[in-house]
């Protein structure tokens, strides 16, 4: 019997692990300083709850903002709950930690990002992520276009 030690998975649930004390934190807190978070999340994970209407924009994944306004941030061992502003309009949502494919605080130059299956058999890839620049209040920008997204290195965070 051939017995191996699940590296990426435990790396994973580990990240996880932070990502939930994380929002534990600013649950029970708020968001310190200049802190804000890039949340990109598979929005057709089973368990992600989003409005119809953001799921048929972003049928694959979409980039959430916490930042300025947020209200009703609910952390489980599982997921989070969250209402975010979408063009003055709140929205719930419920983000389940298997679900994340990226986590960034860009005022503290950290990110993290979750390989699937997919991108670990994908030898040239380089870890990058998506240019959340452009979001701002919390919120998906209502004029986001629906094509790929811009990708660019981490070090586009870094302060110079």
């Amino acid at each position: 019997m051939s017995r191996t030690i699940e590296y990426g998975h435990l790396m994973h649930e580990a990240m996880r692990s932070l990502i939930r004390q994380v929002l534990r934190d600013v649950a029970s807190g708020g968001l310190p300083g200049e802190h804000h978070f890039f949340i990109t999340f598979d929005t057709g994970h089973p368990d992600t709850e989003v409005a119809d209407w953001l799921r048929q924009r972003y049928p694959a994944d979409m980039t959430v903002v916490i930042q300025h306004w947020f209200s009703g941030l609910e952390v489980t061992e599982d997921g989070f709950y969250i209402t975010l502003n979408f063009g003055d309009s709140p929205e719930p949502l419920y983000i389940p930690f298997e679900a994340i494919r990226t986590f960034v605080d860009p005022s503290v130059e950290f990110g993290l990002r979750f390989e699937t299956q997919d991108a670990a058999n994908d030898d040239d890839e380089e870890d990058e992520f998506v240019d959340e620049a452009a979001f701002t209040d919390s919120s998906v920008e209502d004029e986001a276009p629906k094509g790929d997204a811009e990708v660019v290195r981490l070090d586009s965070f870094r302060k110079t």
